[in-house]
């Protein structure tokens, strides 16, 4: 594909693509371009990017279909950080679909995504594009360990895991207000959609055929002796496990159609262990329970709009630095290898900004095999993303 650019970042001057920025103005050779509808603040951001790494700058407004047509022919790949991505993204990715440029983003809304699937698919594989959402924290690290665990039993000869669960071990990050806002604009949408509640408690909500078929009881509050680990809700898992499941689809069910996958937070199994995990678990039941009753009390509104980060606010950048995760993929019937995903950097903004640029890239240069349409990272780019990850500095091991 010959064209102007290679990437176009989509929503530079938010928190989240500023450090994208950074991580692509790091890698060096790179034609590219920032854009957005704000000249100055597009050319205030190009300004703090190392010298002679500066993109070019382009408008588009994600509500202006006509301009996101022009922006997406002139590039390789999109990549978009303007969320909530039910509000501003679905413009994007029709263009993309239309044009046969590859998309890649952070999103986290299942509900969306699954809107996109059924939209445009069919267009992309024909216009020959890779759409490719969910490549930040949600749903990088799970979607390629498992990936990873099925590959490596392959390599051995031996049978897929059928059934699996990741443990996020030593989690510390932070939250932004574009996080927040994803959020509650998912909370406040599914107190008045039964559908949508529907979709977001199906663990196939990402495989049309077969939504709808099966319901499966996430991991929560529980002791595992055999693992000496007591484990709490992760917030994630609600999208990260159905974006495994879609990759599984996706590649004709190499993981085995019976194929189950869960998520949670572990925590030692001791005195304290057990009380962070009460509270985590109370925790994230509480919030989109406030989320949700806010839409029908302003003063409870009020408080959460002074509590919660706003757009364009998040972790420091030493509260970035700070932060890390370690996450553990094991079968739980077999002696199968564990798979660690490991990075000592924020998870949501340090680690993701990492894994959307190395996707961008990715798409932009590597001879990937994959097939188009909207597609999941571990099926579009599998062990291309893996080695470009390490590049990026993650810890990716099969012990």
């Amino acid at each position: 594909m010959s064209r102007e650019f290679d990437i176009v970042l989509f929503g530079a001057t938010g928190f989240t693509g500023q450090l994208v920025a950074q991580q692509l103005a790091a890698m060096g050779g790179l034609h590219w371009a920032i854009a957005g509808r704000n000249r100055d603040k597009l050319t205030a951001v190009a300004a703090e990017l190392p010298t002679g790494s500066a993109p070019a700058i382009e408008l588009a407004d994600a509500h202006d279909r006509a301009s996101l047509d022009a922006l997406v022919a002139r590039t390789r790949v999109v990549v978009s950080t303007v969320g909530p991505y039910a509000q501003h993204g679905s413009d994007l990715v029709a263009a993309c679909a239309a044009a046969g440029t590859h998309y890649c983003d952070l999103t986290g809304e299942a509900h969306w995504v699954r809107a996109m699937i059924d939209a445009h698919h069919a267009s992309a594989q024909q216009s020959g594009a890779r759409i490719v959402h969910c490549c930040g924290f949600d749903s990088i690290p799970g979607d390629l360990s498992v990936w990873l665990l099925q590959h490596e039993l392959q390599q051995r000869g031996r049978s897929p895991a059928l059934h699996v669960r990741g443990y996020y071990h030593d989690l510390r990050g932070g939250v932004s207000g574009g996080t927040v806002a994803s959020m509650r604009g998912i909370v406040q949408a599914a107190t008045t959609d039964k559908g949508l509640r529907r979709l977001l408690v199906d663990p196939y909500a990402l495989v049309p055929t077969r939504a709808g078929k099966a319901r499966q009881h996430e991991l929560g509050f529980a002791i595992h002796r055999g693992e000496s680990v007591v484990t709490a809700p992760f917030v994630m898992a609600g999208i990260n496990t159905r974006v495994v499941y879609r990759s599984n689809a996706l590649a004709d069910d190499a993981y085995g159609r019976e194929f189950t996958y869960h998520e949670a937070l572990a925590f030692p199994l001791n005195p304290r262990g057990i009380a962070d995990a009460v509270a985590m678990t109370a925790g994230v039941t509480a919030l989109p329970a406030a989320m949700a009753a806010a839409t029908k009390l302003p003063p409870l509104a009020k408080m959460l709009d002074n509590k919660l980060p706003k757009a364009g606010e998040g972790p420091s950048e030493r509260a970035r630095t700070r932060g890390h995760y370690t996450l553990k993929v094991r079968s739980v019937d077999s002696d199968a290898p564990t798979v660690t995903f490991h990075d000592d950097a924020d998870p949501g903004y340090g680690s993701t900004s990492k894994m959307l640029a190395s996707a961008a890239a990715c798409l932009a240069f590597d001879a990937l095999d994959s097939k188009p349409g909207v597609l999941t990272p571990a099926v579009a780019m599998g062990q291309a993303l893996v080695d470009r990850l390490r590049n990026a500095g993650l810890t990716i091991t099969v012990e």
